[in-house]
């Protein structure tokens, strides 16, 4: 089995970064909360932009939102209409992933009775109460989406500062 965990991380490794190169970073952390009525997707995006975080990632996050809608898992690039919007009042019982301007993230929401759902993030997140939330930006990094002709879909890119600076 220890061979195969092995691989297997080898793999996840590759599809992150093609030259199959580990890179590691400094952590800064943000704290910020958003209120009633505020979208989330959008206030995340914009706080990242006025803090100009070049590889920002939720740590955690709770709060509740009204509103909801997300792609499900079903979903292809070719065939994204599995759609889902919620609107009611939903505990977030986790929101994770990155936060570059192409963001990709995942949410779990809870209802009244403590039945979850879960989706990636289109957005339309409206807060109902509070939304506490976590940011932390790997410093030496920078994340970036590229189309990945495997998925179809546009696939996080990870450089390390000196690779950012080479290319500016």
């Amino acid at each position: 089995t220890g061979h195969t965990q092995n691989r297997t991380s080898c793999t996840v490794q590759r599809l992150l970064d093609p030259q199959n190169r580990a890179a590691g970073s400094a952590l800064r952390v943000h704290a910020v909360r958003f209120g009633p009525g505020q979208e989330l997707f959008g206030s995340l995006q914009a706080f990242v932009e006025e803090r100009r975080l070049r590889a920002p990632f939720i740590i955690t996050c709770v709060g509740s939102v009204t509103r909801a809608t997300l792609r499900l898992a079903n979903a292809t690039a070719t065939d994204t209409n599995e759609v889902l919007q919620l609107s009611g009042r939903y505990e977030i019982v986790s929101l994770v992933g990155t936060l570059n301007s192409d963001a990709h993230l995942h949410i779990s929401l809870a209802d009244a009775q403590g039945a979850t759902v879960g989706g990636h993030v289109l957005g339309d997140l409206e807060v109902f109460t509070t939304a506490e939330v976590v940011v932390g930006d790997a410093v030496d990094l920078q994340f970036s989406r590229e189309p990945d002709p495997r998925t179809g879909f546009p696939e996080l890119v990870v450089l390390t500062r000196p690779e950012v600076e080479r290319a500016a």
